[in-house]
């Protein structure tokens, strides 16, 4: 049998979306409730295409006051400085830390943008019904799914900095406002990347191989 021959939902099989237990639903066309959690059974994600955007668009307008607002304000007896991620990163390569400047770089500026980009990029191409390179679209999401938490990195590094400074009594550190922006755009994108399905990308292959064995 090929791959493409049929789909889950096609043969009557259901995921509960609570539980994961998959299912054979008799009448496809009635309603279905899991038998372990009594959840109601959909073959795919109940408005995954509209939560996903919106979640995304906040993420892209946060995105903004994230990158332009202060993310960490450091100070002593001789000097003050607010620093946002870009400019941390600029202090960070100036001052020979080139290893963690690029470590926030990418995971605090390239791997939120690249998120938003991908998530955008599987939207649009669900939407459009494509089937161009579905494989390569599934493991773009699942890459999108892996790396998103360690989009946080910059969070925990702000959180350990203040927590290691406080100890002394000649300096200080704070989070600045680009910080609850910043940590608004990773969990808006997880909660993007959590609602979209998966499934929407093969649905246009399942149909387009069964309007070809009907004009055969």
């Amino acid at each position: 049998m090929s791959p493409l021959s049929g789909s889950a939902a096609s043969l009557g099989l259901r995921a509960c979306h609570v539980c994961n237990l998959v299912s054979r639903v008799s009448h496809p066309r009635q309603a279905a409730h899991c038998p372990r959690c009594g959840a109601h059974l959909h073959a795919r994600k109940v408005g995954s295409v509209t939560s996903c955007w919106a979640f995304l668009i906040a993420g892209y307008i946060l995105y903004i006051p994230a990158n332009l607002l202060t993310m960490m304000e450091t100070g002593s007896l001789i000097s003050y400085r607010k620093d946002t991620i870009m400019s941390g990163v600029v202090h960070l390569w100036k001052t020979g830390s080139w290893g963690i400047a690029a470590v926030v770089f990418i995971a605090s500026i390239l791997i939120p943008l690249l998120k938003l980009i991908s998530l955008t990029v599987l939207l649009i191409s669900v939407q459009r019904r494509s089937t161009w390179q579905p494989r390569q679209r599934t493991r773009l999401y699942r890459m999108v799914e892996l790396v998103g938490r360690w989009s946080m990195l910059d969070i925990y590094v702000v959180t350990l900095l203040a927590a290691l400074v406080q100890l002394g009594s000649l300096a200080t550190v704070k989070a600045g406002p680009a910080a609850v922006a910043f940590g608004a755009v990773v969990v808006l994108t997880m909660f993007a990347s959590l609602k979209f399905d998966p499934r929407l990308i093969w649905d246009p292959l399942y149909k387009e191989r069964g309007h070809e064995r009907d004009a055969q």
